[in-house]
């Protein structure tokens, strides 16, 4: 079939007067065709007007398509056992024609952004080489729209805890923070609603008010919106992990930013463009970091076990072993893990970044075999006695041994007894007791009175004193 132009070249020789055999031998078509295009007079195609075999079988191929979960490998044969003689290229042929199971395109849009305007952050899995064995990671990824600066670390897993922990590096990285940093719908960020209904988690709100910028979302499916993040993805992938080996997260990390640095001085084509030479231009328009940023941190509150540990994300961390059976507050920040007993006494750890079921024991908290009872049965009340009174210490050994009271309230007492009696007559009962072997405190306090009595009390005569005492 001839074009438009090859027709319109015809019905033009024709008006200067070419006779249809020149023509046919000019153009290289036969003398009929060029006879018809001439009584026609018209460079338009005709429409070709016949019906197609696949007409008859519209509406089977349309349910056919729908049932069949448009395979047309699979409509084409069930057309087949009905008994239509179509073949599979005319079947495919019919379905493009008539849009068959096939959805519109859109064109692609193009985004236009200002310096300081927008960061785009997303996450995506990755297969990491690390510690000698192929492993998958989360891999975040933060770009600045004008001058399409990268920074991206990776993650055993991504919650909001290393969320605030990678946007918080990033933006220190950049030196500066955007009008808005735009999410892909995560539900890290998102509390409810998708595009420009999204409302953000409370505190992910409150850490964007921090740094002084918002959260949103693109619109489902509009993928070209989150392209400046989607796109070094894959360039990631192809160059950066392709062929390299880790050693641990921290390894893997530094290298990360090592390449990030690479990268973004080197000269990009489709921008025609160096990123840090547009990052000049930008980093004035990015709005200035607070002048204190707090560390990102997650609390927990534990006990410490009867081993002497705590235990976070299956990873156990020592505590002092005086410590056992108290409560602790559990600080946990990207590299450290600080378990604190009040606001004088903690002790840190170097955080595990996966959990892997390990214990890890600090030397100064390791207690030597045979230990561990004497650090069990020190009490607080023996300090205070043996600071007060460090020549009774012999007695009140002895009086844990053979006291019949429970020992931390005979040491209560005891104590007691110190602070309010005239040490003099107390020491002198106490000296006096120990030589008798006596260890009931009811019996050492009378004691105590009976000396007294003289100084601080008017006895009646005729009642004498208590022969019982001795």
């Amino acid at each position: 079939m001839l074009k438009r132009d090859e027709r319109a070249a015809i019905l033009e020789l024709c008006r200067r007067g070419t006779s249809p055999r020149q023509i046919a031998n000019a153009l290289r078509i036969s003398r009929t065709t060029v006879k018809k295009v001439i009584r026609s007079a018209s460079s338009d195609v005709p429409p070709i007007i016949r019906e197609e075999k696949a007409d008859t079988y519209r509406q089977e191929i349309v349910q056919l398509h729908t049932s069949c979960k448009g395979n047309l490998v699979r409509v084409h044969e069930e057309l087949q056992a009905l008994g239509a003689r179509l073949s599979y290229p005319a079947l495919t042929a019919y379905c493009r024609r008539h849009e068959i199971g096939t959805k519109v395109k859109a064109p692609a849009g193009q985004y236009h952004f200002q310096p300081g305007e927008e960061i785009q952050h997303d996450t995506s899995p990755h297969r990491v080489m690390l510690g000698g064995r192929l492993r998958k990671v989360e891999t975040a990824s933060a770009v600045l729209c004008y001058s399409r600066m990268l920074f991206f670390q990776c993650y055993p897993t991504f919650s909001r805890f290393e969320c605030k922990v990678f946007l918080t590096e990033a933006l220190q990285y950049f030196q500066g923070a955007t009008e808005r940093v735009m999410i892909d719908n995560t539900h890290v960020v998102v509390l409810r609603g998708t595009g420009a209904g999204m409302v953000p988690v409370p505190e992910m709100k409150a850490f964007a008010e921090r740094f002084d910028f918002v959260f949103c979302a693109h619109e489902k499916g509009d993928a070209n919106r989150s392209a400046r993040v989607e796109g070094p993805f894959w360039f990631i992938e192809n160059n950066f992990l392709a062929g390299r080996s880790f050693s641990d997260f921290a390894d893997l990390n530094a290298q990360a930013r090592e390449w990030g640095d690479k990268v973004s001085r080197t000269y990009k084509k489709h921008m025609r463009a160096v990123p840090v030479e547009l990052y000049a231009t930008e980093r004035p328009c990015l709005k200035p970091l607070p002048v204190w940023i707090p560390e990102v941190y997650r609390l927990h509150h534990r006990t410490v076990d009867v081993e002497g540990y705590v235990a976070v994300a299956t990873n156990r961390y020592s505590a002092p072993a005086d410590w056992i059976g108290h409560p602790v507050e559990v600080r946990e920040t990207k590299d450290r893990i600080t378990i604190s007993l009040d606001h004088r006494r903690s002790t840190t750890h170097a955080r595990i970044p996966e959990p892997e079921g390990r214990r890890v024991m600090a030397p100064e908290h390791r207690v030597e075999r045979g230990r561990v009872r004497a650090l069990k049965q020190e009490h607080p009340e023996e300090k205070a006695i043996a600071q007060a009174a460090p020549e009774i210490s012999a007695y009140v050994t002895a009086l844990k041994q053979r006291g019949r009271k429970q020992i931390t309230l005979a040491l209560r007492q005891l104590l007691q007894m110190l602070r309010e009696y005239p040490r003099e007559a107390l020491l002198s009962a106490i000296s006096e007791a120990a030589r008798y072997g006596l260890y009931d405190l009811d019996r050492v306090e009378r004691m105590v009175l009976r000396r007294i009595a003289a100084d601080y009390f008017l006895l009646d005569p005729a009642k004498g004193g208590d022969d019982h005492d001795r």
